[in-house]
């Protein structure tokens, strides 16, 4: 088992990965409110139970789904807590892919001010990624995690077993994040990705924890993303467009940050940040695991005016995140509307 430390001004905690079928149990010496979705309930929440050593031990089950990242999830996770009369002791603990873990994230952050959760990430996406932290939010009409707080979890534990259940596409989208890292922070890890086999327990494992760590470094630097931390979401600007335009229905939230990576290739080319032959590399190790790499624009415009519910969108300003080539990254936000609109239109063809 592995163990990478989250150094944060506010916290510091464990990720602890592993690749044997073990679970470490989880002990604690109050109430315990786990909150899952009924798909990852039925395959993993009884070997979850029998893992923790408390007093009490609830379960909240809420819909699957981006779509029910939202406040009604919230009002209904407060209830059982309510109901269960948790107090400031307790611990709420999240079972899931990246929805439930940002839901559960914001819910335990604000039940009475603020209690510890702790995260078990069932999807690639949520072991590499939206796990590790603390950054919770829930959507609304108007965009995509555009309500939360920072909050960091007491404890994360990424089970590669967890993993085993995944279908093809899930475990692609959380490939997504992991190639995102590259690119923006590591060469010789993007290399490596070229190669790699990733049914290869160990090699995945490896990988992991690579992208943890690499997330790691840039939470240690910047916990509430006023700079460094802000090159994450290299592709989410235009994926979160994609997500909203569709309703978190058409892709998962990897497919679009795939598109969204294509997109942000695109317009670095243009801006003499990247190499032709670097845009069609990352394209092509995204399209090695039928990552979705384009997107039809019906609206240009729409799409445009979209941007400014981004959360780094800053006095009518929205700041792209773009590779300066493979391994470093930058972030603009003094690109000409004029050269977002053509990139923008090479997707409305």
């Amino acid at each position: 088992m592995r163990e990478i430390i989250i150094h944060t001004p506010t916290k510091e905690y464990s990720v602890f990965i592993d690749e044997t079928h073990n679970l470490e149990p989880i002990v604690h010496n109050g109430k315990v409110l786990i909150v899952s979705n009924p798909k990852v309930a039925g395959l993993h929440l009884s070997k979850i139970i029998a893992k923790i050593m408390a007093k009490e031990v609830y379960v909240c089950i809420i819909p699957d789904g981006e779509a029910y990242k939202d406040f009604k999830s919230v009002e209904y996770i407060l209830e059982c807590a309510f109901t269960h009369r948790l107090d400031r002791n307790s611990l709420f603990v999240a079972l899931g892919g990246g929805v439930v873990g940002d839901i559960v994230g914001f819910v335990s952050g604000i039940y009475q001010r603020g209690v510890e959760f702790i995260q078990i990430p069932t999807t690639l996406l949520a072991q590499v990624d939206s796990s590790v932290g603390g950054k919770t939010g829930i959507n609304n009409a108007f965009g995509k995690n555009l309500v939360g707080l920072f909050h960091q979890p007491k404890a994360v534990y990424a089970n590669l077993d967890l993993l085993a259940t995944l279908d093809s596409r899930e475990f692609s989208a959380g490939v997504a994040e992991i190639i995102k890292m590259a690119v923006c922070f590591d060469k010789e890890f993007f290399a490596y990705l070229q190669n790699a086999t990733l049914d290869d327990r160990q090699i995945l494992e490896y990988v992991i924890a690579k992208s943890i760590e690499i997330k790691a470094r840039v939470v240690s630097q910047d916990e509430k993303e006023k700079g460094l931390r802000a090159a994450l979401n290299y592709g989410h600007t235009f994926g979160h467009v994609i997500e909203n335009l569709t309703h978190y229905t058409s892709y998962l939230h990897g497919e679009c940050v795939a598109i969204g990576m294509c997109m942000a290739n695109d317009l670095a080319h243009k801006l003499g940040l990247m190499t032709q032959e670097e845009v069609e590399c990352i394209k092509h190790l995204l399209s090695r695991y039928n990552l979705p790499t384009y997107y039809k624009i019906a609206d240009v415009r729409e799409f445009w005016e979209k941007f400014f519910l981004d959360k780094k969108s800053k006095d009518s300003k929205i700041t792209f995140i773009l590779p300066n080539h493979i391994g470093d990254v930058c972030m603009r936000d003094d690109i000409p509307q004029e050269i977002v609109m053509q990139v923008l239109e090479q997707y409305n063809k």
